[in-house]
């Protein structure tokens, strides 16, 4: 008996001081279902400290993330960022962007300078693991494309043998473009630039007889060459490409309220709530949306995050839902007229699904 208690006693002064030990800087919310989260040494508190968000953007894209003359960026990745200030200030405005390229993006990302990126970045498992990022829920279902010149002769593949494609660097597409090759054995030259623009620009001096991104980017950045007409997407679909945004990994706090508010942006385009009448929705009689849109004394699935209740509130009303978002960057109200195809919600055959907000 004596050994046994001694082993005992042994026990409790061992687990005592890990259990009383939490990680220094950390602070705990206790839901009402008696879960908890640490969310004080968390990416999330950092950015609620700082009043504003510090969005990773590209700058160059059209529909997607692009830099106006004025200094203003507009897009389909931007408006994600603004989503997620405006859920977490009421303010779509509190956003800090930082003009990343395709090298930089992820340094940037891991090292702390930028809070999260929404830069038309593919999900891959390299990037999943090794590279220590992690993926919020995709927001364009994209496919590699290539781009060449109307009258060049080029239809397919094979008739790049011997010839100029023009890649930018530390992008998934340069990988994709040399695999391809590969396995069909044509012998191409890459021509690769670290910058985007700058690829785009030796395709236009004809450096090169085809340039090779997502099909989302070549469509976008066809619209700013002299003569886009002059120019054509070739029919072939050489990988897929999840594009959505990203935080860093091992920070569950932060990638949880990056991803459940674009979740949300899909739940609220489902529910069928959009920027000009998501009001008349706070005094629904269903409760799962009036749990959704934080309406006071219906459920804590802010809270439970460590922020306000009526977050998505916030975010439709200042962004809109996924389709408004969709339709006005790249979609029917825009210049490039995009269907929504694989980027539509699952209720009409494409591959957008929130899982429930309960």
């Amino acid at each position: 008996m004596r050994n046994w208690s001694f082993l005992l006693m042994a026990l409790t002064v061992a687990v005592a001081p890990l259990s009383a030990c939490s990680e220094p800087g950390t602070s705990t919310n206790t839901s009402a279902d008696g879960q908890s989260s640490n969310v004080g040494g968390s990416r999330l508190q950092v950015v609620l400290n700082r009043g504003r968000l510090v969005c990773g953007v590209e700058g160059s894209i059209p529909g997607f993330s692009f830099l106006d003359e004025s200094g203003a960026y507009s897009g389909l990745d931007v408006d994600v960022c603004k989503a997620v200030a405006a859920a977490l200030f009421d303010d779509p405005d509190a956003i800090e962007y930082r003009r990343l390229d395709t090298t930089e993006r992820f340094t940037a990302l891991t090292g702390g300078e930028v809070d999260m990126l929404s830069r038309n970045t593919t999900w891959t498992i390299t990037r999943d693991t090794s590279v220590g990022l992690e993926f919020a829920p995709t927001t364009f279902f994209d496919g590699m494309g290539m781009m060449v010149r109307e009258d060049s002769g080029i239809t397919e593949l094979e008739d790049f043998e011997g010839k100029a494609i023009c890649v930018t660097s530390g992008t998934a597409t340069e990988l994709n473009l040399t695999d391809q090759m590969r396995k069909l054995d044509i012998s191409f030259e890459p021509v690769v630039y670290q910058n985007r623009d700058a690829t785009y620009a030796a395709y236009d001096e004809g450096r090169c007889e085809g340039i090779t991104s997502d099909k989302s980017t070549l469509i976008s950045r066809r619209s700013t060459l002299p003569t886009p007409g002059d120019h054509v997407l070739m029919a072939v679909t050489m990988s897929k490409e999840p594009l959505g945004p990203v935080t860093i990994n091992n920070d569950s706090a932060w990638f949880d309220v990056v991803k459940w508010v674009t979740y949300g942006l899909i739940q609220a385009e489902e529910f069928g709530i959009t920027s000009e009448n998501v009001d008349e929705f706070t005094t629904s009689k269903d409760p799962s949306i009036k749990r959704f849109l934080g309406v006071e004394g219906e459920g804590t699935l802010g809270a439970d995050m460590g922020i306000p209740n009526d977050f998505m509130y916030r975010a439709i009303t200042h962004v809109g839902n996924y389709g408004e978002i969709f339709d006005r960057n790249v979609g029917k109200d825009s210049q490039f007229k995009l269907e929504r195809g694989l980027n539509d919600l699952w209720t009409r055959g494409g591959l957008m699904y929130a899982p429930p907000f309960r």
